[in-house]
Formats: structure tokens, sequence, C-alpha cells
């Protein structure tokens, strides 16, 4: 076969810079700039500046960068929690949101955790601003440090600020945003849009008997018309299960002085009401979850999208991570080891 068609090794010193600007978001040092100008960059040495690389402190640009860009925390600069409902919400806390995320995630490279801690991980990292509004005690100062939650309300980046705020609207919590955030982003199973003869939820009656409604109750005369109702049985139940968050995510009991119901049913016909519930439906079949995450790393790495010819290299980094507990560096180095990282297609 002529070598245009079965494609061809990136040089040295292109794959030097893929390898610098995937784990670092900089230009190469100069050990790696040295090995690339002299040609010595073998798969065994790239691996081996890939660990390297991973163990200094730059590496933190994946929580910056890549889990920034993955969870689309830039979203959270379009939602404005509405002053008057929300008075201690300001662009401090909101970075600090954003910081959180960044930290957990970087962390979790840095002390190559299971992947699957970004679900389930009983902690996070807070300054005093952030514990206070979650209503952590005993954290005081401005630095970030990393603290266990008092209880099971928050787990994972389900219980992040960020995720919760960016999904939200400035006066209200929007479980069909939740549901389908958590169906794009984490499962790679973005719902369709939703049929153009169909009034927004807005235009749905606020009121009843005098009465405020709920969300809940508003989602579910909303959601009575059948073109509707089979896409929201999927997103619902998973915003649902979120809905103790309000806009700004404090946890809550209430909504408009009525009780909260969050009781749903996940699509495999579990029963989840709270996020913890949320958390173990999603668990008990991690596979989606893997490869979406693959998928998006590998993405961030070559800077294209993932096309169909991707999904055996998928298959295959996600099969090696799992005999290794879905340690997140044996993702990181499955990319980096992976033709699609190495090589270019030819045209």
């Amino acid at each position: 076969v002529d070598a245009p068609r079965r494609g061809f090794r990136v040089s040295d010193v292109d794959l030097a810079s893929r390898l610098s600007f995937f784990l670092w978001g900089a230009p190469p040092d100069d050990e790696l700039q040295t090995l690339a100008d002299e040609g010595r960059l073998s798969p065994e040495k790239l691996e081996g500046q890939a660990l390297r690389m991973l163990a200094d402190p730059r590496a933190e640009a994946l929580g910056t960068r890549f889990a920034a860009q993955w969870f689309r925390l830039q979203d959270m600069d379009k939602v404005r929690p509405d002053p008057n409902f929300y008075p201690n919400y300001d662009e401090n806390l909101a970075q600090a949101m954003r910081r959180e995320t960044e930290l957990f995630f970087a962390n979790l490279v840095q002390e190559n955790r299971s992947l699957l801690d970004l679900y389930r991980a009983d902690y996070t990292f807070v300054n005093e601003r952030l514990a206070r509004h979650y209503g952590i005690p005993g954290v005081a100062g401005r630095q970030f440090r990393r603290v266990a939650y008092p209880d099971d309300t928050r787990r994972g980046i389900l219980g992040h600020g960020s995720m919760l705020v960016l999904t939200s609207l400035a006066n209200r919590t929007s479980p069909v945003l939740r549901g389908k955030w958590v169906m794009e982003v984490l499962l790679g199973t973005p719902p369709p849009p939703p049929p153009a003869d169909v009034p927004a939820l807005e235009d749905t009656a606020g009121a009843k008997d005098g009465r405020l409604l709920t969300t809940r109750e508003r989602m579910e005369l909303h959601r009575s018309n059948p073109s509707c109702s089979s896409c929201h049985r999927l997103i619902d139940p998973i915003g649902l299960a979120l809905d103790n968050f309000d806009v700004t995510a404090q946890w809550r009991l209430r909504e408009n002085g009525a009780p909260l119901d969050t009781r749903g049913i996940f699509y495999d016909g579990t029963p989840v009401s709270r996020p913890r519930e949320l958390v173990d439906a999603l668990l008990a079949r991690p596979i989606p979850l893997v490869r979406t995450f693959t998928e998006n790393l590998l993405a961030f790495a070559i800077g294209r999208r993932v096309e169909h010819y991707d999904q055996p290299t998928i298959r295959a980094i996600t099969h090696a991570a799992e005999t290794n507990d879905y340690k997140v560096v044996s993702f990181v180095m499955g990319v980096v080891g992976s033709d699609a990282f190495q090589r270019k297609r030819g045209q």
C-alpha cells in the first residue's frame, strides 16, 4: 500500500508540540524540544516524556483547559442568577466554583485516581467562601484545600456549583437542562431537539388555584404532549434527582413554599430521587461514561473531532484502562500511544 493511503508518523518536532500542548497547554520545554530536534522521540521515549510531564505541576492544564472545555464551564458566564432571589451569588463565588472543578480534575490526574472518582468522590476543593456557600464548616481563608463532604448530599462533579449553575436559569432551576447536560457531556447521548411547535416551559401556566406551581408541576403539564414525553422520560429523572440544588447549588427542600418532589425512574428502571442515587445508577453502567470521557480526551489531544474510524482506538484505550481500575493516567497514556495521536492519515 502506498504511504499516503496508509498514513504516516508525525515528525518528532510536531509530535513534541502536540504532546506539550495536550498536557501543559504550552510549547515543549528544553528536554522535550532537544529530543525532538535530534530525532530521538521514539514511541518509548515519547511515553517516558509524557509520564515526566504528567508529574510536573504544569499538567494542571488538563484541569484548566481540557476539563473546563469538556464540562462547558464557559457557559457559567451566560447564567446570571437573579440578585433579588440569590443576593449572595457574585463573580467571586462563580470564580471559586469554576476553580473547584479545575482543581478537582487536576488532582485526579496528579494522584492518578480512578476516573470513576469523577462521579463518586466524597471530597472536593474549596476555599472559605465556597465552603460557607455549601455549608461545609471549618474552612478559613482564600486558599483552596481538599475537604471531605460532611454528608452524602454531594458527590463528584454532580455536586459542583459550576455544573449546577451553568444548567440553571436566572430565577429557577432547570431539570431539563441538567438532565440534558448529563446525557450530552457525561453519557455522550444528546437528546434530539424539541419539536418546533411545542411552547416553552415559561409559557406553561405558572400558577393554579392562586398557588405558584413548582418546576416539576409545570414540567408535567408541559410534557403531557405525547411528542415530548418520549424524550422527557429520559431527561427529566436525571435533572429532577439534582433539583434539591437551587440555582446557585445550595441544598433546599422546598420550592415556592411547596416540598420538592424529586422522584423519577432512570432509563434502566432504577428509581432515583437524590444525587447519590443518580450517581449509583450512572456507575451501575460505567462503559458509556468511560467511552465518552475517552472520546473527549482524544479529540482534545489531536485537535479535531472524533470520527467513526477512531472508534476502535477508543475501545482499545478504554479496555486497557479498565484493566488498570480506570486510572486517569491510563487514559492519557492510551491517547499518547495511539496512532490517532502519533500518525496522520493520508489524503
